[in-house]
């Protein structure tokens, strides 16, 4: 039953803007993969939805036998499809960077930029092998202009966006469709206790289901007239919107004033 379903496989599905994700494509009729760092969680999402519906196990983003181990795990349980590929496990510390201890920056790194690497790497012949299929990385309006108090989460989603860039060029040939979804600031877990003046400043106003929602309409396909430049980068709601317009027109100092102002840097 499951191989006659499209298949998507999402990283930190366990909860949060994941979940929702794969709550959305399974209401869908998509056979999703509930893969998370804790195990247990994932496959309690996974038996909720239904063995026809769900397969869910361990994922450690940062550790590319993890990925190998996951990825063939779900294909099994897919019929060997992987139509959509959401990188979406990540990790923030908010803080001035010098107050901030140097691991944790870190592992901010190690999880949001290597655990895409990781993802798509090893998830590229599944991807190859299954015609029409895509990626959507989990990007972030601070990657419109580096945040003051989260730099490294603002960096890391620099990375996400120009690898994004690149794999929407190298595997366009291929058939495989590359975006990035860029929400705001969403009401999670992670972002619960978060103290950065931007975030005081715009307010905390996504859902986890704004998200899964655009997520949902980016993976459709395309329609449009002939030779439509695709689109690579979709912002989650109005401020994310305004900002990446806003960065697009006007100067890079401007810009920079209008952060600033956010920030309260």
């Amino acid at each position: 039953m499951a191989a006659v379903k499209k298949a998507l496989f999402v990283s930190g599905s366990a909860q949060g803007i994941g979940k929702a994700i794969i709550e959305k494509f399974a209401a869908e009729g998509w056979f999703v993969g509930v893969y998370d760092i804790d195990a247990d969680q994932a496959r309690d999402v996974a038996a909720m939805l239904g063995s026809d519906n769900a397969v869910g196990g361990a994922l450690d983003v940062t550790d590319p036998e993890s990925w190998k181990a996951a990825l063939e795990e779900f294909a099994t349980a897919a019929g060997g499809r992987l139509d959509l590929l959401v990188n979406n496990a990540g990790i923030l510390r908010a803080g001035r960077l010098a107050d901030v201890d140097l691991a944790q920056h870190h592992q901010t790194i190690e999880i949001n930029v290597n655990g895409v690497i990781n993802g798509c790497h090893t998830a590229y012949p599944y991807l190859r092998a299954t015609p029409g299929s895509g990626v959507i990385n989990v990007c972030s309006a601070s990657a419109i202009y580096g945040q003051p108090e989260i730099a490294s989460y603002s960096a890391s989603k620099y990375a996400v966006r120009g690898l994004t860039e690149a794999l929407e060029l190298e595997w366009r040939k291929e058939g495989i469709r590359v975006q990035a979804v860029w929400p705001l600031w969403v009401k999670t877990a992670m972002t619960e206790d978060i103290s950065a003046a931007a975030a005081e400043t715009l307010g905390i106003r996504l859902t986890v289901d704004d998200v899964a929602e655009q997520v949902w309409e980016m993976a459709q396909p395309r329609k449009g007239l002939l030779g439509r430049v695709p689109k690579v980068h979709t912002a989650v709601g109005f401020p994310a919107k305004a900002l990446s317009t806003a960065a697009d027109l006007v100067p890079g100092v401007l810009t920079r004033e209008v952060n600033r102002f956010i920030s309260r840097s």
